[in-house]
């Protein structure tokens, strides 16, 4: 009896080659024979059609028990720079929130500022205006 002596196996990898590989699941699928797929076309379109009914209805009005939520407003990252203090007066303020048992999160602090800017008249918002200092815009030197 003799035996055939096997090479030693190679790896999955290397044994397929690269382009095979890459080639996506589509393309290494046989197509259909073209009798196959001529007859197949053959058949649907010898086939007779079935008279249907036409059937026209109301719209279906919305039902009352859903209620449609307010779409969410679309939110804008942004950033901006300021001077230290300022920004150290918002963690005070951050604080005092959290002592009147309300944490607030600095964005929540800003939007609660512009609501009291928006609700001032524009003489008073002149005024507080007039208080804020410009500053350069752009991103601070590093020293």
């Amino acid at each position: 009896m003799v035996t055939a002596v096997k090479s030693p196996a190679k790896s999955t990898r290397a044994r397929t080659s690269t382009a095979a590989r890459k080639r996506p699941l589509a393309q290494t699928t046989a197509p259909k024979p073209a009798a196959k797929r001529a007859a197949v076309k053959k058949a649907v379109t010898k086939a007779p059609m079935a008279k249907t009914k036409v059937v026209t209805t109301a719209p279906a009005a919305p039902a009352a028990d859903k209620v449609k939520s307010p779409k969410k407003p679309k939110l804008v990252r942004d950033s901006f720079t300021m001077p230290k203090d300022e920004y150290a007066a918002i963690d005070l303020l951050k604080q005092r929130a959290t002592g009147l048992k309300r944490h607030a999160k600095k964005s929540e602090l800003i939007r609660a500022g512009i609501m009291a800017l928006t609700a001032m008249d524009d003489k008073q918002l002149a005024a507080v205006m007039a208080q804020v200092p410009a500053l350069k815009t752009g991103r601070p030197v590093r020293s």
